[in-house]
């Protein structure tokens, strides 16, 4: 079930993907909740981000999750509307 979305292709609803020839945002998502739908574009391009936490992770990078995820808390918990929401998802 592809969906075109106007030069991008999405796998689905709330399936974000990378977009590697975006200039500025590493990701995209056709985020759809109820009727409403939003194509929301995430992550900036190159950013050393934490990822997923790992085993054996370092204390600068647990201190780098905790602190993005207190500056965007209220961000967040808009849910899945807002870039932060699927920043905090997919990056962090």
């Amino acid at each position: 079930m592809a969906i075109k979305r106007g030069s991008e292709t999405f796998s689905g609803y709330n399936k974000p993907k990378r977009t590697p020839n975006h200039k500025t945002k590493s990701h995209a998502v056709l985020a759809k909740e109820g009727d409403k739908i939003k194509l929301i574009r995430f992550g900036e391009k190159g950013a050393k981000t934490a990822g997923k936490p790992k085993a054996g992770e370092s204390d600068r990078m647990k201190a780098k999750r905790k602190s993005f995820k207190a500056r965007h808390g209220k961000n967040i918990a808009k849910g899945k509307m807002s870039a932060a929401y699927w920043a905090d998802k997919v990056k962090w």
